[in-house]
């Protein structure tokens, strides 16, 4: 084992990797406790942070995040089911998405969780048509999701402020009044809005606040209904790419605390709430592969690894015109100088695997582990994990210098248990067929 091979809390990669396997994912507590907790105390107390599940579904991921204090933002019934399981608090949980079935909503209603985030006028009526049928004593908690009129910049995908199958336009909420009225077994809130992903100058988070919370006030007054909680999105970026940097977090924390200060000096009792996913997972993860060819093709070198993006399509760049690299390290041989550009790649049919594009490394041997830094969100939750039945694979969670399986890699058996073969080699399948 060499010693000079990456470590975390005092644990060579090489280690994780004899023990667990590859590929894998490892996730650093210190660093999903330190993300946490920087931004807790650089923010108001009268703002509570909830962690978004979709960027990383991992029970034990929700249930640290949930331990240091931060709520969740479910979007599926697994989601729900994962944060309660987890041990967040019913009130400490939202319920988001364009697209909820009546069994999401009736678990929402079965939960007592904080709200339901409507996202159409047609899904205010269908819960408070089922809540009627169901008999349940108190109004179920519900918050508006409102598509701004106004839009945003500085965002890596625009959530709001467009067309867009998210929430309900400003103008058909404004002329809801006498709907909302009408609903008598819901308690509207206030108001929900999200206007994008990955911002990473604070100047268009603080806009993007003071903007939403402008419009809760006016909405509210409009409606006749109280402000008793706004959800102001949050979208706090990551830098990936070369050229990007990270968000200056002292000048967010101020530019917050004097946008909410504010607000909450008027709406003393209102709860605020910043949903974040890949803000505090994305930098504590790591995706590990083991090199198994490493070759030549037309002058350019290629290292043909065990995973790829069937686990990792983050790293692809989706939605991204320029192809642009994660950070990738060698995890045996960090220290020593690079030699050549390699693109990386994973073992499936398609040209279109490659995690990184001739990213510079030391010399890399069949064998070696290769690790994409910055990969705690967004991976196998927005992989292909089933494409040519590789299956996902396993997650680790190294906690006090301990290393703990999260999640166990899919097997053939795990990949066939849910199919069903047909016979067709009985004597009459065979007479019927032409």
């Amino acid at each position: 084992m060499s010693a000079g091979a990456a470590r975390i809390q005092g644990l060579t990669m090489t280690a994780l990797a004899e023990e667990f396997g590859t590929p894998l994912f490892v996730y650093d507590t210190d660093v999903l406790r330190d993300t946490y907790r920087r931004l807790r105390e650089l923010l108001p107390e009268t703002v509570d942070v909830f962690y978004s599940l979709k960027a990383n579904p991992n029970i034990s991921v929700c249930a640290f995040l949930g331990a240091q204090g931060a709520g969740a933002e479910v979007s599926s019934y697994a989601e729900l089911v994962t944060a309660l399981r987890a041990g967040v608090a019913p009130r400490d949980i939202i319920f988001l998405g364009p697209g909820k079935d009546p069994h999401e909503l009736a678990a929402c209603v079965d939960a007592g969780i904080h709200a339901v985030v409507c996202e159409s006028l047609e899904e205010l009526r269908r819960l408070d048509a089922l809540v009627a049928r169901r008999g349940t004593s108190e109004p179920c908690p519900v918050l508006l999701r409102v598509n701004p009129s106004f839009g945003t910049q500085g965002s890596g995908l625009a959530m709001g402020g467009k067309p867009r199958q998210f929430g309900i336009d400003e103008d058909a909420v404004r002329g809801a009044k006498e709907t909302l009225a009408r609903l008598s077994h819901l308690r509207v809130l206030g108001v929900h809005a999200y206007m994008g992903t990955r911002f990473l100058h604070h100047g268009d988070v603080v806009h993007n606040t003071a903007e939403i919370l402008s419009l809760a006030e006016d909405l509210a007054g409009h409606l006749g209904v109280p402000l008793e909680t706004v959800d102001f999105g949050g979208g706090l970026g990551v830098a990936y790419f070369d050229n990007e940097e990270d968000l200056d977090l002292d000048a967010l924390g101020a530019g917050i605390r004097d946008t909410v200060g504010a607000f909450s000096a008027r709406h003393p009792k209102c709860r605020l709430i910043m949903e974040l996913g890949r803000f505090l997972t994305a930098t504590a993860g790591t995706y590990v592969v083991r090199a198994r060819y490493v070759k030549q093709s037309m002058g350019e070198w290629f290292v043909v690894a065990d995973g790829g993006t069937n686990h990792h399509m983050a790293a692809v760049g989706i939605g991204s015109f320029v192809r642009r690299n994660f950070p990738v390290a060698h995890l045996d041989r960090p220290a020593e100088p690079t030699v050549r550009p390699y693109t990386l790649t994973g073992p499936l049919c398609t040209p279109n695997d490659v995690i990184a594009k001739r990213v510079a490394l030391p010399e890399v041997r069949p064998g070696d582990l290769l690790g994409v830094a910055r990969s705690g969100a967004y991976g196998p939750t927005a992989s292909p994990g089933l494409f040519l039945s590789h299956g996902f694979p396993a997650e680790v969670m190294v906690h006090r210098g301990r290393a703990r399986l999260v999640r166990e890699r899919d097997t053939t058996e795990d990949l066939l248990a849910k199919q069903r073969l047909v016979d067709f080699g009985s004597a009459a399948d065979r007479a019927a067929t032409p």
